[in-house]
């Protein structure tokens, strides 16, 4: 068994990392620590995870490196540059759910988060941990930055059409609803209950942090200059995460010529489906799993096409992620711990 650590394992991504790795048959959860509810039980704080008798240890990398041989970091920005350094110092592999490393530009990061990157020095280290459209970079990577919930729902909506060069502009347009879980366990004015429930808002129109995440993705798919057009809305979901996309397609592709791309592209993938022609993904269909279900369509009118991806936000779009990448780099079966069945209703 393989010991592992979550670093902030108290907010959503921490519990969903706990919950997935209590279960998984290759790592053994060692360690968890919280800024926020140290000293507390797990299954205080969250009964769901009754049976779980670790407490919440404070943060400290020197523990850390102490228990674990690979930490999982679920902080918030600039959390995890302090802290990453020190634990691949120590020989840690660590995988980072937070936006430290996700970018490759220093200054983008500050220009973005409102503050310097204080670890520029391993940005070129990091592996952008989205194993569908990258996985060969995985096996062995000692610092793997996972994805943001945007970015992953529309770089699997944009990246067949892309790398199949059927996409004729650079701009995209991605238009995304994600549940309220996306905003934190701490509550904020728009997330309580009596503003969320009942309404769809859209919010961080033209300034949300994932759109130059969104950008350097598709660049890195192949699409030049990309223009990215993000709005996100927060519905009243408690999870999941759905993202339209729109594509300008080369003239003369025809529906079922875009939909066999992108089942060819995502054939064999073990957590993508591509729903079959005329039908939709919903959120409720991924919910609890770390599963990407994926519409497409084609507007033949304005030759647009329209690409639907739904995936749960605390797995596929973070936790459930981040533990697909460890698999890789560690050896282990890619769908160790992933691969179960969810809720249907």
């Amino acid at each position: 068994m393989t010991r592992a650590a979550i670093v902030g394992a108290a907010g959503y991504a921490g519990a969903e990392l706990t919950r997935l790795l209590l279960g998984h048959p290759d790592f053994e959860l060692v360690l968890v620590t919280s800024a926020a509810d140290e000293g507390k039980r797990v299954s205080d704080l969250y009964p769901a995870l009754a049976g779980c008798n670790l407490v919440y240890a404070p943060h400290d990398a020197a523990a850390v490196a102490a228990h674990a041989e690979v930490a999982f970091l679920a902080v918030p920005h600039t959390a995890a540059m302090a802290m990453a350094p020190l634990l691949l110092d120590a020989g840690l592999t660590v995988i980072d759910a937070s936006a430290d490393f996700r970018l490759r530009s220093p200054d983008l990061f500050a220009a973005w988060y409102a503050t310097p990157h204080t670890a520029p020095e391993l940005i070129d280290e990091a592996v952008y941990g989205l194993p569908e459209l990258w996985r060969a970079l995985l096996p062995g990577a000692r610092l793997v930055a996972c994805p943001g919930c945007y970015p992953t729902a529309a770089l699997l909506a944009s990246a067949p059409a892309i790398r199949a060069d059927v996409v004729i502009s650079s701009r995209v347009i991605v238009d995304a609803i994600s549940g309220v879980s996306g905003a934190g366990r701490t509550p904020s004015p728009a997330s309580h209950f009596v503003a969320a429930n009942e309404s769809v808002a859209a919010y961080k129109v033209g300034s949300h942090r994932h759109t130059p995440e969104i950008a350097q993705g598709l660049d890195d798919l192949g699409l030049p200059h990309p223009s990215v057009v993000f709005t996100p809305h927060l519905a009243p979901l408690g999870r999941g995460l759905l993202a339209t996309v729109y594509l300008e397609a080369e003239p003369g592709l025809l529906p079922e010529e875009a939909h066999a791309i992108y089942r060819d592209a995502y054939a064999g993938e073990p957590f993508v489906t591509v729903c079959e022609p005329g039908m939709q993904p919903a959120t409720a269909h991924v919910r609890g799993s770390n599963r990407a279900h994926i519409g497409v369509a084609l507007d033949e009118s304005s030759g647009t096409l329209v690409v639907t991806s739904a995936i749960d936000n605390l797995v596929k779009g973070t936790s459930g992620q981040a533990v697909q990448c460890a698999n890789i780099v560690c050896g282990f079966d890619e769908t160790a711990g992933l691969n179960c069945p969810v809720p249907v209703v």
